[in-house]
């Protein structure tokens, strides 16, 4: 087995391996997804970023986006801005507005700086068959960890679970390894969910903190934001929403009908290879 070239890129501190599937000599199966992500017996990261070609016309690229545990996701809004800007760099784009393939539909993203990108992400749901029980309007209930939590259904491309906190010093005292997972798994969310709680800076600022699917507490997540930015604005929230996030902020621009704008920045971190010997491990598995 010979190596296998990749790179390393991250938004926010929300770090993914970019693999280009022409590249790429074997499949990305749940075992070696795991080895690769791991920490300490792989390169380690928040998840794998897949670039195919695209099987319809009009797009540049076909994106996978796969969680650190093997599992597929529909979409990541930092992932997504990564692999925006590696294929303008790579030559995959020609132009700073394209489109890009996902499990979640179209993305369409413009690069607007050497680091910098918005993406238009369609229209957020607030009713979807990964929140059966919920009306239209996506608000629900639960109890997690002693506590009842009011929460507001959104999906994104991938399911959203956003909760409301008004204490913002209670808020940063949360622990979410704790809660976290009862939330993620609760018998309400067939297809697990991610989680956000948010709260309220200033007007149009809102500091929130996710525990994502498949992953748990993370520095950011793109579409996390997203969700939170949506739950506050409907709630009567300003938009433009600036979402501050424990690597950072990103914007998101909410209309009246949902539809939604993501704004932040992504940046490479470094190019690699797997080695030889690496890889035939992972042929193995």
């Amino acid at each position: 087995m010979t190596t296998i070239a990749f790179e390393k890129w991250q938004a926010l501190g929300n770090d993914y391996l970019i693999f280009e599937a022409p590249g790429l000599p074997l499949e990305l199966s749940p075992p070696r997804i795991q080895r690769i992500c791991d920490v300490h017996t792989g390169v380690g990261s928040d998840g794998i970023l897949l670039l195919c070609e695209p099987d319809e016309p009009g797009f540049v690229a076909r994106l996978r986006i796969f969680n650190p545990d093997g599992s597929e996701a529909g979409l990541s809004g930092n992932g997504a801005r990564e692999a925006a800007m590696f294929l303008r760099r790579n030559g995959w784009a020609d132009r700073d507005r394209f489109s890009i393939q996902t499990g979640a539909g179209e993305i369409r993203p413009h690069i607007t700086g050497p680091d910098t990108c918005t993406l238009d992400m369609g229209r957020a749901r607030t009713s979807s068959e990964d929140f059966p029980a919920g009306g239209r309007d996506g608000a629900g209930q639960l109890e997690a960890d002693g506590r009842r939590w009011r929460f507001q259904h959104v999906q994104v491309g991938n399911p959203q679970c956003a909760i409301h906190h008004p204490d913002l010093d209670d808020l940063e005292r949360l622990d979410l390894a704790a809660i976290g997972p009862a939330i993620e798994r609760n018998e309400l969310f067939p297809n697990r969910t991610n989680v956000s709680w948010y709260a309220e800076v200033a007007p149009g600022v809102i500091r929130a903190r996710i525990f994502e699917r498949g992953v748990g507490e993370t520095m950011s997540s793109g579409t996390g934001a997203s969700g939170a930015a949506i739950a506050y604005a409907l709630r009567g929230g300003d938009s433009p929403v600036t979402v501050r996030l424990d690597g950072g902020e990103l914007t998101v621009d909410v209309a009246e009908d949902l539809h939604y704008d993501l704004t932040g920045w992504a940046r490479p971190v470094y190019r690699g290879d797997l080695a030889a010997d690496f890889c035939t491990e992972l042929e193995n598995l």
